[in-house]
């Protein structure tokens, strides 16, 4: 039985209950993409499963959180980010800006993204 919090909105998403453009889909990955992009191409890449932080995931199921990447790593090659370059990243926790705690990798491409931090 897989892990779901019925509150969480990536939850509700892979249940079908909120639409998101997919552009990709394993039996325990979802990619959609962000309602507010922040990069030409960006891209969440959640576990089916309900895992609140990357940490968790990475403790629970080291399996799915390689999945998890990979699935970035698909995503990046179809939509042609792997000449120019991109950037995936895990918020984690309030100080890292998680906003949905249901773990997520930003991918981000297609165009330069500058520094990593604004101060």
């Amino acid at each position: 039985m897989r892990n779901v919090n019925n509150d969480c909105l990536f939850c509700r998403i892979v249940a079908g209950d909120i639409p998101a453009t997919v552009v990709r889909e394993t039996e325990r990955t979802l990619a959609f993409r962000d309602i507010n992009p922040q990069a030409p191409v960006h891209v969440l890449v959640i576990p089916k499963e309900h895992y609140s932080d990357v940490v968790t995931l990475a403790e629970g199921d080291p399996g799915l959180a390689a999945e998890v990447l990979t699935t970035a790593a698909v995503v990046a090659e179809t939509e042609g980010l792997l000449t120019g370059g991109f950037r995936t990243i895990f918020n984690t926790g309030g100080y890292g800006g998680q906003e949905v705690f249901h773990v997520h990798a930003h991918l981000l491409g297609g165009t330069p993204l500058g520094p990593m931090l604004a101060r």
